[in-house]
């Protein structure tokens, strides 16, 4: 799997294989492992670069996480298909207040 470093970062500072990922709803950072390339089928969260590198809105425990089935929009259209990034990354617990 190939998240653009300049995108993901690399999680050096904790466990797993993946980027930490900013869960906005709970205000905490978890570290995360990625596990497959999906095709574009069913249903993806979105992953957002921004300040706290990686964002979701949603994470463990809250209606809306979908258990770790990513979508990265690599041609910035804000709509999913062929050209983006679609990946198996659960989010490792518990979350941390800092990256």
């Amino acid at each position: 799997m190939s998240i653009p470093t300049s995108v993901a970062g690399e999680n050096q500072k904790g466990r797993g294989n993946g980027p930490v990922i900013f869960v906005e709803s709970q205000q905490l950072y978890f570290d995360s492992i990625v596990l497959a390339d999906l095709p574009p089928k069913g249903r993806f969260q979105q992953l957002i670069p921004g300040e706290n590198g990686l964002s979701t809105e949603f994470g463990p425990g809250d209606v809306g996480h979908l258990g770790g089935r990513w979508w990265l929009d690599l041609n910035d259209n804000g709509v999913m298909d062929g050209a983006d990034k679609y990946f198996l990354c659960p989010l490792l617990g518990p979350g941390r207040i800092t990256p």
